[in-house]
């Protein structure tokens, strides 16, 4: 299900801060353990990060506002696993170099946070030339395709997938070999192609490549 905006951004804005920021990832625990929870954080104020702006404070907790309710499950399930693949990761600077932020965002990626892929890897790619912009074009291109395909846009993953794919082949990042990511990401397209319309409910999701490791 795609999220509306002020959920889907304001999630992804907390994640991201969340990999630097100490008062960010309370606050994303914090969150996580509410869409389990509505009474996890008992009678006291939740942490200042925490989105309280998204939630009604209720004599039994925390819900979602009810103009955002159908959306619940796919919020807090999203919110739980960025949590989970965040939780002990030591924290990073702000502005990380470009190695440090492809560890960011294969974290990100293996959890199954691919827009959140793009909104970090999006201002190393626009500062970036030549085949390294080529190369995190590429990582963009995969990682919203992906997205595109869990939100049920057969035609969105088809075209960024095949995209991305081509222009990873053959090339290397940071000391990161992405050649074989991109056929492996090749053969999910051809997946994809195959099932169709069916697409997003058939595709096998486990297939999905691990990010580029690096040396």
């Amino acid at each position: 299900m795609t999220l509306p905006l002020p959920l889907r951004n304001r999630l992804a804005d907390l994640i991201l801060d969340a990999l630097h920021d100490q008062t960010a990832r309370r606050g994303l625990e914090s969150l996580a353990a509410v869409c389990v929870d509505p009474s996890a954080l008992g009678t006291g104020a939740p942490p200042t990060a925490f989105p309280a702006e998204l939630f009604e404070h209720r004599p039994d907790g925390w819900r979602i506002k009810s103009g955002f309710r159908e959306h619940a499950g796919a919020f807090g399930e999203r919110a739980v696993r960025a949590a989970r693949a965040l939780a002990g990761r030591p924290l990073a600077p702000a502005d990380p170099p470009l190695e440090i932020a492809l560890g960011e965002a294969a974290t990100l990626f293996e959890a199954g946070l691919y827009f959140e892929v793009h909104e970090l890897l999006e201002p190393h790619w626009m500062r970036a030339d030549g085949v390294r912009r080529q190369s995190l074009q590429g990582l963009i291109q995969v990682a919203v395709g992906f997205q595109h395909l869990a939100n049920g846009n057969v035609d969105g993953a088809r075209a960024l997938l095949h995209d991305g794919a081509a222009k990873l082949a053959g090339s290397r990042l940071a000391g990161r070999d992405l050649d074989a990511f991109a056929r492996e990401v090749g053969r999910c397209f051809r997946e994809i192609v195959t099932l169709g319309p069916e697409a997003p409910r058939r595709f096998s999701w486990p297939t999905v490549p691990r990010f580029p490791a690096g040396d």
